[in-house]
């Protein structure tokens, strides 16, 4: 029995957790979830507080409100819907038929997704510390969504009391898509961006385009056809808007007189003022869709086009839609607004093949095929964010439609972006090529008299060197020459045959001798002794006594003559040189002090010399003795 205990105990604690690790996963999300839940509800919050402070403001200062503060906080409520795309109905018309408002502010837009956005990111994101919190993504993800959804949905619940009602087909579907979009972008920035959520979209692509993205360098590729995109649509979508403006310049009596015309307190004015605003995004995206051809519709069945403008009869005075072309057909300037795609499409080609460099022709063609995809896409879904219903019958249609201004994008991109991506690709290969090359020739050149200049710096080096070996192989061979004369030697003489044998017999002692007086300077002889040096038996001198003026310290030794010592001196040279000439002036030296004395040197049975030694000699020879001879002096004598 205690044998089964554990091994079930082992067994089942896998697939049931138990309690304690139950309340810990709870204890641990239920911060993050909690968190995001309040994140989500106060962006949500700010939101419509915004929102709801701009309509008081502007109710307040109407002169002639047409309902009181709650009408007010509905229409607030309404438009807090509006901006996240939810369709509203009008109750309220003339013929008692509910008309539909389906024109989203693009700018009013803004302002919750970035709310959204934000409160996604905070939910995970790392505290002062740099330590992320226990916190997954899908729990804070999950907090931000439910907490904002459910201020959603009271709004919602609120504002279907007032003469704006939200439509709950698109309450259903709308309001939780841009949520749950927006938090989601939030929490993969939060993240840092992983590529995992990214390779999951990209398997849903078609073979084709999936095999070339999820490849080697597929992040790579992505990112080149995503920014030469985004540039694409910048291009486009700044055209367009630069289209509006020079309309509207152009149209600019209207334009004044519609804005006179909406109302006359200057309260009115601020509130189209504004609307007018929040509404450029979109007049922007109109403008793009009108370049690309396809063009905007002003009522159902008509459409205005740079080929032709068929605007719809008795439209209401607007500011923005006095910029509308007049009816008719297209003219010369109509059709300049193709200029804009144009550049839009020479743009994305250009970044597409300034970024895939490192890569096929082929390859460039396909990854410029899929940014003219993208950039298609993000249009479509601006140009279906853009327009909308405004009424019913001839209002039912205002603003461009997506899938035309999408085909219009795609047919652009494809026709002007591959053949721009594949000619940048290959001239700068080209370019490329020749760079290299400029670069190798220069390279080399520089080589090439970097080595001369090395070589002739050897060559001057080299000269040097021998000059100077010359010159010391030359004063080397005149230094014997150029020896200054030394003061004659003593005559040493080899002992005769009689002296040796006085030498060989013993001496009588030596009677002790008296001591020298004090007074007077001493007069016994000196008989210093010399060591015979090379064979040459030198013998023993008696030098008389010498005044004191002789016995005085020497003095120094005189400086030579600058032409006797120029065999001695050493010129400066660039480069050291092995100083070998001195030994051979000293062994030169040596060779002539050793042939004067055999010269002085007397024959057999001479009579001794007996001559003092000269003072400067001796000195001499005392301050400075001549140099040990070499071995090989040695054997050369």
């Amino acid at each position: 029995m205690t044998g089964v205990i554990p091994m079930t105990a082992r067994r089942s604690s896998p697939r049931r957790p138990s309690s304690s690790q139950l309340l810990t996963r709870v204890r641990d999300r239920s911060p993050g979830l909690a968190a995001g839940l309040v994140g989500g509800a106060v962006a949500a919050g700010l939101g419509l507080g915004a929102l709801t402070v701009l309509v008081m403001v502007l109710w307040i200062s109407s002169p002639y409100p047409d309902s009181g503060p709650g009408g007010a906080l509905h229409v607030a409520a309404a438009l807090w819907l509006l901006a996240h795309g939810v369709e509203l109905v009008r109750a309220d018309t003339l013929s008692g038929v509910p008309a539909p408002v389906g024109v989203t502010p693009l700018l009013l837009s803004v302002v919750p997704v970035w709310l959204v956005h934000r409160a996604a990111r905070d939910a995970v994101d790392a505290d002062d510390d740099g330590v992320a919190p226990p916190v997954s993504a899908r729990t804070a993800w999950a907090g931000v969504v439910l907490g904002y959804l459910t201020v959603g949905a009271g709004t919602a619940l609120y504002a279907a009391g007032g003469s704006l009602r939200p439509s709950w087909a698109w309450t259903v579907l709308g309001l939780p898509t841009v949520v749950a979009l927006s938090a989601g972008t939030g929490v993969w920035t939060a993240y840092g961006r992983p590529r995992g959520p990214v390779d999951r979209l990209l398997r849903l692509l078609p073979p084709g385009a999936r095999r070339v993205l999820l490849g080697p360098r597929g992040r790579e590729k992505f990112l080149v056809a995503v920014r030469a995109a985004g540039a694409a649509v910048a291009v486009c979508v700044g055209g367009g808007a630069g289209l509006v403006a020079v309309s509207s310049v152009w149209h600019g009596d209207v334009a004044r007189e519609a804005f006179l015309r909406l109302t006359e307190g200057w309260s009115g004015r601020c509130a189209v003022l504004l609307l007018c605003v929040t509404l450029v995004p979109n007049a922007a995206v109109w403008g793009a869709a009108y370049a690309l051809g396809p063009g905007f519709a002003l009522g159902a069945g008509h459409g205005v086009g740079p080929w032709v403008s068929d605007p719809a009869p008795m439209l209401p005075p607007f500011p923005l839609l006095a910029a509308v072309p007049d009816a008719g057909a297209g003219t010369p300037w109509n059709w300049a607004a193709g200029v804009v795609p144009l550049a839009a499409g020479v743009t994305m080609g250009w970044f597409v093949g300034r970024g895939g460099m490192r890569w096929s022709v082929r390859r460039t063609a396909v990854i410029a095929g899929l940014a003219a995809a993208v950039c298609a896409a993000v249009l479509a879904v601006a140009a279906g964010m853009a327009g909308g219903p405004l009424g019913v019958g001839v209002l039912a249609r205002f603003g461009p439609v997506w899938w035309q201004v999408g085909g219009a994008a795609l047919a652009w991109g494809v026709g002007v972006a591959v053949p721009v991506a594949v000619v940048v690709r290959v001239c700068g290969g080209w370019v490329a090529r020749w760079r290299t090359a400029a670069a190798t020739k220069a390279v080399t050149k520089a080589a090439a008299k970097a080595a001369e200049e090395a070589s002739r710096a050897l060559s001057l080096a080299e000269a040097r060197v021998t000059a100077s070996r010359t010159t010391t192989a030359s004063r080397t061979t005149e230094a014997p020459r150029a020896t200054p004369q030394k003061a004659a030697l003593p005559k040493a003489t080899e002992p005769s045959k009689a002296t040796a044998a006085k030498s060989s017999t013993p001496a009588k002692p030596a009677k002790p001798a008296k001591p020298a007086k004090p007074s007077g300077p001493s007069k016994s002889p000196r008989t210093p002794v010399v060591a015979p040096r090379d064979g040459v038996t030198l013998r023993k001198k008696t030098v008389p006594s010498v005044a004191p003026e002789a016995t005085a310290p020497p003095s120094p030794r005189p400086v030579p003559h600058p032409k006797e010592s120029e065999a001695y001196d050493l010129l400066p040279a660039d480069e050291p040189v092995e100083d070998v000439w001195r030994d051979e002036a000293l062994r030169a030296r040596w060779d002539a002090l050793r042939d004067e004395l055999r010269q002085r040197a007397p024959e057999p049975g001479a009579p001794a010399n007996t001559e003092p030694e000269p003072p400067a000699a001796k000195a001499e020879a005392e301050a400075e003795p001549p140099a040990p001879p070499s071995p090989q002096d040695r054997g050369t004598s």
